[in-house]
């Protein structure tokens, strides 16, 4: 049997940094994830927003992992193909894999990674036991379940996941590339919908080391036709859902494969366990269209290992009143409602047709239109104040050199 202090279970996003930070910490654990490098998968694949990048600073790690991923410096806004604002822009671009493979490079080899899935688990509140698909036996105080929305481990601790929203809205990626000219005119665009009637949100296009990516969103059925259509002719039918984009993007064409993933919003119930702590999705997840499931990763993870356990490490026990503190934090329980809350208003803002919402819409497209005039505006007077210094600085010149 092998001893350590933390045992985590789930090598993605949320398991990874847990593992890079208490062994950073110098705390004993394991890493048990089948992959010895994360494979493929169609997830994050951006990072963006000053506050999002905060979460992931308190981990420790952003500062080596972002120079893995492509910052873009500046994003255009844009909707009934107008563009409305060229924001400076904090998006660092980098897929999924990439992204927890960075963070994995991070780990000190201190920590071991098991490549193995767990098959069995029982738990106390002194300590747990994990029995390993390669016959392993691991012995630790706490087990961190970081495995996402793999539900059969938990549901053997009588820990389940229900369903809140089926369907709650889909993800579509793909590669664009620009038709007659080697780049895009921007460096990264986000393209909001033009009727709710099409149930699409917003198109976001971002650079990823040397192409442009697309990440789409749209509030469907997985039954739909709508998404063949996509899959078989995705220009046509973008273009058909949102008709004025071609007068900012122009021509284009989309390469390589289309992925699809629907997302559920779900919740654990039954979770508070002696000895086992959920983390990210395996907690509870929330819309991609929002963008916070990253947001509640890095909150989840660094409270934990930031706060909770060194604290509980330092007594005897693993007893459900130390997890409860846990998920009764304050700053993860102001997180999860934010997401919660946003997954659902985002909906209701991009489809809904009632007086409110419609008024939302032009609110913000309104709020758009007018920071981008105010940032214009600022641009010209900065440059206008500029010039007499410059023009002023050149006549000295000329008056020395006639002397």
């Amino acid at each position: 049997m092998k001893y350590t202090d933390i045992a985590i279970i789930g090598g993605g996003l949320a398991g990874s940094t847990a593992a890079a930070m208490l062994g950073h910490a110098g705390i004993p654990a394991v890493l048990i994830d089948p992959h010895p490098t994360y494979p493929p998968d169609f997830r994050v694949e951006k990072l963006s927003g000053e506050e999002q990048l905060e979460r992931f600073r308190k981990t420790g790690i952003a500062e080596s992992v972002l120079r893995s991923a492509t910052h873009d410096g500046e994003n255009w806004i844009a909707r009934f193909g107008y563009l409305l604002d060229k924001r400076p822009s904090r998006q660092f671009g980098i897929m999924y894999d990439s992204l927890v493979n960075a963070i994995r490079a991070e780990i000190p080899p201190g920590v071991e990674a098991l490549q193995a899935k767990v098959v069995a688990i029982s738990t106390g509140a002194e300590r747990q036991k994990l029995t390993l698909s390669d016959g392993e036996v691991i012995s630790a105080r706490l087990v961190v379940m970081a495995n996402g929305l793999n539900v059969g481990l938990r549901r053997s601790l009588g820990i389940e996941r229900q369903i809140v929203s089926a369907c709650h809205s889909i993800s579509i990626g793909f590669d664009v590339t620009p038709v007659g000219r080697t780049d895009f005119d921007f460096p990264a665009l986000t393209y909001f919908s033009e009727r709710p009637s099409d149930r699409i949100p917003y198109l976001t296009l971002f650079p990823v080391e040397s192409r442009m990516r697309a990440n789409l969103f749209t509030y469907r059925q997985i039954d739909d036709p709508w998404l063949r259509q996509i899959r078989n002719s995705p220009v046509e039918t973008l273009n058909a859902a949102l008709p004025r984009l071609r007068r900012i993007v122009g021509e284009f064409k989309v390469s390589g494969e289309i992925k699809i993933r629907p997302a559920d919003l779900c919740v654990s119930t039954n979770y508070l366990r002696a000895g086992v702590v959920l983390v990210g999705d395996a907690f509870e997840t929330t819309c991609p269209v929002t963008g916070t499931g990253t947001d509640k990763v890095f909150t989840d993870v660094e409270r934990l290992c930031n706060v909770y356990i060194p604290t509980w490490l330092a007594t005897d026990g693993m007893d459900t009143e130390k997890i409860a503190a846990f998920y009764d934090d304050p700053v993860k329980k102001a997180c999860d409602a934010w997401a919660a809350a946003k997954a659902y208003d985002f909906r209701s803002l991009s489809i809904e047709n009632e007086i409110y919402w419609s008024a939302q819409r032009w609110a913000r497209f309104l709020a758009w239109f007018g920071e981008g005039i105010s940032r214009r505006m600022r641009h010209r007077l900065s440059a206008a104040s500029a010039f007499p210094l410059h023009s002023s600085s050149s006549s000295s010149s000329s008056l020395s050199s006639s002397a």
